[in-house]
């Protein structure tokens, strides 16, 4: 039962690549009487100046609509999807349009396929159909030579010697005829994708912007994560904690009986757990500010300023919001330059400048502390550098020996 499915599957193939390649012909050879009449004009009357700008405009204009034909056929007939490599323009009457066409390479790959490729593609698929018709003819030989009148085959000198050849001829090429057909087929439909298809330039563009798209996302999916984690444990866990404190508080003021020991306990419980929630509330800023959510980052920024230990002078000008994604990258960056001037700057003042410049968001913080800040050194450049360039923005760092250092980010801001 194997072989006669597999012959079944064979043959099926076999009639649709046939099918598809006689749909090919005449698109194919479409062009051709246009290059022919040019070429013969241009021969009898000397005229190319007139016949070579006519032919020209007759192939551009017939060229898209064979290619929506062709890519039809593929589709109907194939199953191939040929993919457009741009959107065809809606205004053809507009000369910026037409221009912004011709000037792309998409319409001359076209012409190509069209004009110079499809005549020999024609040939392949006229030389599998002749293949078609001659072994057809053959393995029923037979039976057309006896539909023959009596006399014909009387006078066909050897036709009893000769059919049997013609006959296995028959068969021979009709068994060959899916394997043909099959190549010719395939090869077309690749050359039909690489010339009317996207080019491997359109490809690798829309991979990027496919790419971009996928990282823009994720950025977001992770800023709603971190978002809900913060309202988790600002709602839940830190609200937990206080009660404990709380309650611990209640019960050294109202139990003033209590032993030593059990009030000496209890006083290091209430302040392990008011020191938790200190360290909680530090967590739930670090993860995703619920100001800057609420108010945006002018009123995240002056909190964070005001927790700083050193002098910060903080200038914030935003005429409106900016992206969620980019306002939380921007916040993040100051907050841990900050860090970073408290630890390990020596600095006395600083610097947050904040302001829109066109579509880029433009942050500078500056120190006037020691400067010779080292990306490699350990200090969360690195991984600022990388936050900023989850947004396509570029992070720049001022650090000469001796002071100051300038942190330079630039965001780009669009909504």
């Amino acid at each position: 039962m194997t072989i006669p499915r597999r012959l079944g599957r064979l043959a099926r193939r076999g009639r649709r690549d046939t099918g598809f390649l006689a749909t090919g012909v005449p698109l194919h050879l479409a062009l051709v009487p246009v290059w022919s009449w040019g070429a013969t004009t241009t021969a009898r009357t000397g005229n190319w100046a007139l016949t070579l700008p006519v032919s020209v405009a007759l192939v551009l204009s017939v060229v898209p609509v064979l290619t929506a034909v062709q890519r039809y056929r593929h589709r109907a007939l194939l199953g191939v999807d040929i993919r457009r490599s741009a959107p065809v323009p809606q205004r053809w009457w507009s000369p910026t349009t037409a221009l912004r066409w011709l000037s792309s390479p998409r319409p001359w790959r076209q012409v190509g396929y069209h004009l110079l490729l499809g005549p020999l593609m024609a040939m392949s698929e006229l030389l599998v159909l002749v293949a078609a018709a001659v072994g057809l003819a053959g393995a029923t030989g037979y039976g057309w030579v006896w539909a023959l009148p009596v006399g014909v085959r009387r006078d066909w000198f050897g036709w009893a010697t000769l059919m049997p050849c013609y006959t296995v001829l028959g068969l021979f090429l009709l068994s060959l005829l899916p394997w043909l057909a099959g190549v010719v087929a395939r090869a077309e439909s690749r050359s039909a994708a690489a010339l009317l298809g996207p080019s491997r330039a359109d490809r690798l563009q829309e991979r990027v912007a496919y790419l971009a798209g996928s990282r823009t996302d994720l950025i977001e999916a992770v800023d709603a994560e971190r978002r809900r984690i913060e309202r988790d444990l600002h709602d839940g866990t830190q609200q937990r904690l206080v009660s404990l404190a709380v309650n611990l508080g209640l019960a050294m003021a109202t139990r003033p009986d209590l032993p030593g020991e059990a009030r000496a306990v209890l006083t290091e419980a209430h302040l392990e757990a008011k020191a938790a929630i200190a360290e909680l509330g530090d967590l739930v800023r670090g993860l995703h500010p619920a100001v800057l959510e609420d108010r945006g980052l002018d009123a995240a920024l002056s909190g964070l300023a005001a927790r700083v230990p050193l002098p910060v002078r903080l200038r914030v000008e935003l005429p409106e919001r900016a992206a969620p994604a980019v306002e939380s990258v921007a916040y993040f960056v100051i907050s841990e330059a900050l860090a970073n001037v408290t630890k390990h700057s020596g600095a006395s003042r600083v610097e947050v400048t904040v302001r829109r410049v066109g579509t880029v968001l433009r942050v500078n913080v500056t120190d006037d502390g020691l400067g010779g800040a080292d990306p490699s050194g350990g200090t969360g450049l690195t991984g600022l550098a990388k936050r900023v360039g989850s947004v396509d923005g570029i992070f720049r760092l001022s650090s000469p020996v001796g002071g100051p250092t300038t942190v330079t980010v630039e965001l780009p801001c669009a909504r």
